[in-house]
């Protein structure tokens, strides 16, 4: 089979070249959808489920809530381990699944399995996944700032909860339609509210309770349709709008009536606008501030997210009123792109050393440059490697790269064909004919594989134990050992069809096969040594 192909790729030695041109193409089209990160994502398959309990102590969270779902869970397919969290308003149950499980898939049992345990606790209480994210979805974060100068319609300046309500419905809705993110979390600021606040002396003086008051709320706060009326061929739609758009109308709300007269919200209460209770906040430059955060989707390319959502963040703060910004904290794409750059320098820096080696060594400029072209071939063949078997380029994976092991089988092959064409040059004492080129070329390349092949084996052999690791250490060192195994395969697969084929081709005319300087002094050196 060997023997086979190297006959083909020698013969056929033009439409290899074409395959290779072929593939090279494909690896530039991958480059462009390959996964970039700075580091491997080594967070394992969770689904977190939130539930806020407003007043509930942490002892009542664990026994009505972060029990019951605990229970609900237990049993489900592919789970590893559950842990759970209850604190003051808020039960956390973190559900972990097994290495290799669909998130999609886990999140629907889950689902199902929630709508079961719903029934069991107390009215109002709703259990909610978390985002489809992981530990390091976080790529975008922002603050929203306003100038000194800068005043609401009202004519006042720009507050916490000012700058909270901006936010929440201005900045984040168009944010979360930037494509790869999955949530955009808001800390810092005040949510803007409505606040009806009872005076008990009023409501006894009326008869009234508390449990009147939210009832009339609730009846006076809604839009009522009621069909339609048909007349003269057209048709008319009747509703009845009632839902308040401002404090006056909150005032106006009916509560009862007492001889007659009505008795408003404005009677019994205080109505004006409040903020939600907090439990924390967010300051930039030792001033308080409004930040929000960009969670990037699970699989999603962090950094082509990370630019999209800096681009769209741009586009919003044009929209935003005069004087108020938003204006970017912490930002992805610089932590990759300064991680790839250190790479990308690392692995240029290595591939032009070992040109100048080859070059210094080989003594021939067309065989050095023939032997190098063997690294960006197998640089973009292991671009669409990566892309297909879904690893990511980053600092481990690209890192652990060694030019010198992608070249050894080339630089044997195109030395001993070298070699070869000099010594049956000086037999014949002429120039090689054409068949004779391609035989001693196919004799030569047959003579070294094997030798070439076991010493490429033995490296793939070293990495395949890592390939075996589970757990955390799998995920951060396995992409680095496919990496290596896949240049290598692609190497191995250039040096028995692009080597041969390009030496058939370019290798021609007169070859003198000597020693050059560094040899003779290295000979020199040694030889005595041996002896």
């Amino acid at each position: 089979m060997v023997d086979a192909l190297l006959r083909f790729s020698i013969t056929r030695r033009w439409l290899i070249m074409f395959f290779v041109l072929v593939i090279a193409a494909v690896g530039v089209w991958n480059y462009q959808r390959l996964p970039i990160d700075a580091v491997p994502d080594i967070t394992n398959v969770q689904v977190q489920i939130n539930t806020q309990t407003p007043g509930y102590s942490p002892l009542e969270v664990e026994q009505r809530i972060t029990y019951l779902v605990e229970t609900a869970i237990a049993g489900l397919p592919y789970v590893e381990y559950t842990r759970s969290l209850s604190r003051y308003g808020l039960s956390q149950v973190t559900v972990v699944f097994v290495d290799g499980t669909d998130i999609y898939f886990a999140r629907n049992l889950i689902n199902e399995r929630l709508q079961q345990a719903k029934s069991q606790m107390p009215p109002g209480i709703e259990p909610e996944l978390g985002p489809v994210a992981t530990g390091l979805g976080e790529i975008f974060q922002y603050t929203v700032h306003a100038d000194p100068g800068a005043r609401q319609p009202d004519g006042q300046p720009y507050d916490a909860t000012a700058l909270r309500t901006l936010q929440d419905w201005v900045i984040r809705p168009q944010l979360r339609l930037v494509p790869g993110v999955t949530e955009v979390n808001t800390i810092g600021g005040y949510e803007k509210q409505f606040h009806v606040t009872p005076d008990p002396a009023r409501l006894l003086a009326f008869g009234l309770t508390f449990d009147d008051l939210v009832s009339a709320l609730e009846k006076n706060n809604n839009n009522i349709g009621a069909g339609y009326i048909e007349r003269n061929g057209e048709q008319y739609l009747i509703r009845a709008p009632g839902q308040v758009a401002d404090i006056p109308a909150l005032e106006s709300i009916i509560v009862t009536r007492r001889d007659g007269v009505p008795v408003t919200i404005r009677d019994v209460a205080e109505v004006g606008f409040g903020k939600q209770l907090r439990t924390g906040a967010a300051t930039r430059d030792g001033e308080e501030t409004v930040l929000g955060t960009a969670v990037m989707l699970i699989g999603s390319n962090s950094r082509t997210v990370s630019k999209a959502v800096a681009a769209k963040l741009t586009e919003i703060d044009k929209t935003l009123p005069e004087g108020v910004t938003a204006d970017p904290v912490y930002d992805r794409t610089v932590l990759v792109e300064k991680t790839i750059g250190t790479v990308q320098k690392n692995l240029l820096e290595g591939a032009i050393l070992v040109v100048v080696v080859l070059l210094v060594m080989l003594g021939k400029v067309r065989a050095a440059l023939l032997t190098a072209m063997v690294i960006p071939l197998s640089m973009l063949m292991l671009m669409t490697s990566m892309v297909q078997t879904k690893v990511s380029a980053n600092l481990m994976s690209l890192g652990a790269l060694d030019f010198g092991l992608i070249v050894d089988g080339a630089v044997i092959i195109v030395e001993n064909c070298m070699l070869r064409l000099g010594e049956r040059q000086h037999h014949l004492g002429r120039l090689l004919k054409l068949d004779e080129r391609f035989e001693t070329v196919f004799k030569a390349t047959r003579e070294v594989f094997t030798p070439s092949l076991i010493s490429v084996l033995v490296v793939i052999l070293v990495n395949l134990p890592i390939l075996a690791l589970t757990g955390v250490e799998g995920k951060m060192f396995r992409p680095m050992a496919l990496a290596v195994i896949m240049a290598l395969v692609s190497a191995l697969i250039l040096s028995l069809t692009f080597v041969p084929a390009a030496v058939a081709l370019l290798l021609g005319g007169h070859i003198a096969e000597k020693e050059n300087l560094i040899m003779r002094t290295a000979k020199r050196v040694y030889t005595p040594v041996l002896d």
